[in-house]
């Protein structure tokens, strides 16, 4: 069975995936760390160490600038997703 798709349906999905990291999160690790937090609406620095089977020193770089540039914030002992103002 062929599925024909319309434009929309690409333009659609298109747009869906490009949208997925702010502009200001380029690094890879970075990318991997804020896509885990976005799809379980955050997580624990253990966690995220179990997840993403990285060092603990590696992610807390990658938290503190996800955090500066206000992408990531901390709720607690979890980090999360910042909100869109």
């Amino acid at each position: 069975m062929n599925v024909v798709l319309k434009r929309t349906d690409v333009e659609m999905e298109t747009r869906r995936t490009t949208n997925v990291f702010p502009e200001s999160v380029e690094s890879p690790r970075g990318k991997l760390v804020y896509f885990f937090l976005r799809t379980r609406d955050g997580a624990t620095v253990a966690e995220l160490e179990d997840g993403l089977e990285l060092p603990k020193i590696t992610l807390l770089g990658v938290l503190k600038a996800l955090e500066e540039r206000d992408v990531v914030a901390r709720d607690g002992d979890q980090y999360v997703t910042a909100r869109p103002a």
